[in-house]
């Protein structure tokens, strides 16, 4: 490998920050084009996820430092001055005098050699006086505090102390700044989870049970999962314990047809497929190609046959399919709300603007998908996202429309632990209360 891992870093940045590339996208290509593995791909992986995650935080510090604003740097030296003041401040295991000068060495080679001097400047002077910075007062002030400390847009911050108060919308910030356990789903056709969580302690990894799904396991490893024989071999799927509730809510049985009208990238198709023990038939669509693409070939890695993938809009109604599904899932595309702590930029390309759009063809795909549900069969509304709008909203206003369609209980699906801080006609998942991502549930009955 010819570029640092912060060369790398700083180039996956970029692209993030300045092109918009997805982060997770833009990560992974570059950790394939380069073959980094191990100690590297771990710091690169922190310093690009904890640069995009705490952006507001650390262009808070630089300008505390700085006589020229954050959005008037120049493009490079920006990421760069964002990446040094995140090693200072959040990664207690880098030297400050490494942070320094590999700061100061990426400026020599991206950014005007003029401006090396102020790079190191304005770092080793945050280096000697950072204990000193005050945030914000939380008491006097907690829209600004939550925003400038943990790294939030201010519309969001707003939005979810209105919702849900300061010392929830507080947790929640402070909970979806952590990196997220890893979960993975053992896949049953193919192993048990007995068998497979003895593999995985042979091989040096730590394991636990899931907290709500009897299939779930979660891991902490000495490599990454996707290098392990026993993945290719899809004895496993990752997949968050809240993506996992979704399928078990859906109560799939073997036989059934089922659809899923936007089925992209599989993890729930094949979890249901899983669930059916691979007998019956599942109509997995999408709108894309290549996340139909993704879902073939993780059905073929998962031994799974009983998969239809379909390119379709689920927006258009097919009147094939009217009235003939057990069973539809419907997992609309959403502002995404719930999945920030693995999705950082979320909160940096999303707009508040967005929400009544996204509304509009969140209904507009519930009322479509609605139609392919036989009589006594089940429909199942799901976004991964928080907030009532998206959510709670778009199911009341469907039911207002269709008397046809009841909510059935949730609560005989989880386990007594489970903790429903909601109605158990539907139910919100978040990140900090429950320890997964934060997903919304409303299982509907055709009477």
């Amino acid at each position: 490998m010819n570029k640092t891992p912060r060369e790398i870093a700083l180039e996956i940045l970029y692209s993030i920050n300045e092109k918009g590339a997805f982060s997770n996208i833009a990560l992974k290509k570059a950790i394939n084009k380069f073959e980094i593995r191990g100690i590297d791909k771990a710091f690169i992986t922190e310093l690009v996820y904890g640069c995009i995650e705490r952006k507001m935080t650390l262009d808070w510090v630089i300008e505390k430092f700085s006589n020229i604003r954050v959005d008037k740097m120049n493009k490079y030296i920006r990421n760069i001055l964002r990446m040094g003041v995140y090693q200072i401040v959040f990664l207690d295991k880098v030297p400050i005098s490494a942070a320094c000068n590999e700061s100061v060495n990426l400026a020599k080679k991206y950014g005007p050699m003029k401006l090396t001097g102020f790079v190191n400047g304005v770092l080793r002077n945050i280096a000697r006086n950072i204990d000193e910075l005050e945030f914000p007062s939380l008491k006097t002030d907690p829209i600004e505090h939550i925003s400038i400390k943990y790294s939030f847009p201010k519309w969001m911050i707003k939005k979810w102390i209105k919702l849900y108060g300061v010392d929830f919308t507080l947790a929640l910030c402070k909970f979806t700044n952590k990196r997220p356990e890893f979960s993975i789903r053992v896949n049953t056709i193919k192993t048990t989870k007995d068998d497979l969580k003895l593999l995985f302690e042979k091989q040096g990894f730590e394991v636990s049970d899931g907290k709500y799904v009897k299939e779930a396991l979660r891991i902490k490893g000495v490599k990454p999962v996707e290098e392990l024989e026993s993945y290719h071999k899809g004895f496993f799927q990752p997949q968050d314990e809240g993506s996992m509730m979704v399928s078990h809510v859906l109560n799939p049985q073997p036989g059934d047809l089922i659809v899923d009208v936007c089925a992209g990238p599989g993890g729930k198709t094949t979890h249901i497929a899983q669930l059916m023990n691979n007998k019956g038939c599942i109509i997995s669509r999408d709108v894309y190609e290549h996340k139909l693409i993704l879902i073939r070939n993780l059905c073929k890695r998962l031994g799974i046959d009983i998969v239809k993938t379909e390119l379709k809009d689920a927006t258009i109604e097919d009147e094939s399919l009217r009235e003939k599904a057990d069973r539809v899932l419907v997992d609309v595309p959403c502002m995404g709300f719930g999945v920030i702590r693995r999705k950082p930029d979320i909160k940096w390309t999303k707009d508040e603007h967005q929400i009544k759009e996204m509304v509009k063809l969140q209904k507009k795909i519930l009322e479509i998908s609605s139609k392919y549900v036989k009589k006594n069969g089940i429909l199942l509304y799901t976004t991964c996202s928080i907030g009532p709008e998206e959510n709670e909203e778009v199911v009341k206003g469907f039911l207002n429309k269709h008397r046809d369609f009841t909510l059935r209980n949730l609560k005989p699906f989880f386990e007594k632990k489970f903790n429903f801080s909601q109605p158990t006609a539907w139910q919100q998942l978040f990140p900090h209360i429950h320890g997964v991502d934060g997903f919304f549930m409303a299982c509907m009955e055709k009477l």
